[in-house]
């Protein structure tokens, strides 16, 4: 081997070590990175792993434990005969509810921040109640009303000025058809907070009339007419009953009431047919009606 060959491979073996343990060095860095992660990761599964096994088993239980709360509320509104139109509602909102609460623990449980997350979800809520104040009073209202039942369909009732008769329950208005047949709208969010006259929760009504029969009648005459024309009405009930007496006495007219009592179908027609088998009666027996009377006041004091 000449000094010149010598020469020349010497660099190329020198190349060739140094390659080598380059290569020697990565899979030393890849071996190192390896380990590396995995320690990490069996830290991972070590401070995590227990957490995530508990929150899948708590999230498990928990479904299953809102669907029997579902249920059970379901049962409970067929008992208390809740308005089926509010039902499906009730659940659901139920069901979302706690769902969203159920997950928001599992969460946290596991180690989430759920902080930002709730604070995020109540602003938006706020938010949402402020725009909607006005038809979430009547959304509670109308919950309310179906829930605890005041009135309901068919039902004539009386409030915030207004008489009808109850022909829709919504979840936002109540809707009323009056006496001569005018379509009222009510907000459900009024009827829960004022009063409200329900004319048909009874099944019992009592007629209450006034009836005016002028001084120069003979008073015991005018009782016994009334008397007789009421017990004459078959829709009048015996028990409690009927109230008949002078309520007032005046320079012109002597002022009887009529009290009797009537299923509540039967309100309008007798109140109607005492009042004019009364009139006709009293037009049969020479009973007069008090005439309107009109003072004039002269200059000098004369009154006519």
């Amino acid at each position: 081997m000449t000094f010149i060959q010598i020469f020349i491979d010497v660099p190329n073996q020198v190349a060739i070590d140094l390659k080598k343990v380059g290569t020697d060095l990565n899979n030393v860095k890849a071996v190192s990175n390896f380990e590396r992660y995995s320690e990490h990761v069996k830290k991972l599964v070590l401070e995590y792993g227990p957490r995530v096994v508990t929150g899948f088993v708590v999230l498990v239980i928990g479904w299953w434990l809102i669907r029997l709360v579902v249920r059970a509320l379901n049962r409970l509104m067929e008992a208390r005969e809740i308005d089926p139109t509010l039902r499906p509602f009730l659940k659901t909102l139920l069901s979302i509810s706690l769902k969203v609460m159920l997950i928001i623990s599992v969460a946290s449980q596991i180690g989430v921040q759920t902080t930002s997350f709730v604070a995020a979800l109540g602003a938006a809520g706020l938010a949402v109640g402020l725009a909607l104040q006005g038809s979430l009073a009547n959304f509670a209202g109308g919950v309310l009303i179906l829930f605890f039942k005041p009135f309901k369909a068919g039902d004539y009732i009386g409030a915030q000025t207004f008489e009808g008769k109850v022909t829709e329950i919504q979840i936002l208005y109540t809707i009323l058809t009056t006496a001569d047949n005018k379509k009222v709208v009510i907000p459900n969010g009024l009827l829960s907070n004022n009063s409200v006259v329900n004319f048909s929760a009874n099944e019992t009504r009592r007629v209450d009339l006034k009836i005016n029969v002028d001084t120069g009648s003979d008073l015991s005459k005018a009782k016994k007419i009334i008397e007789k024309v009421v017990a004459a009405n078959v829709l009048i009930l015996k028990d409690p009953a009927p109230t008949i007496g002078v309520h007032d006495l005046t320079d012109s007219a002597m002022t009887f009431v009529c009290w009797v009592w009537v299923n509540k179908d039967d309100y309008l027609a007798v109140k109607h047919g005492v009042q004019e088998a009364v009139k006709i009666a009293f037009d049969q027996e020479g009973i007069k009606l008090p005439s309107a009377m009109t003072i004039i006041q002269m200059g000098d004091g004369a009154r006519t």
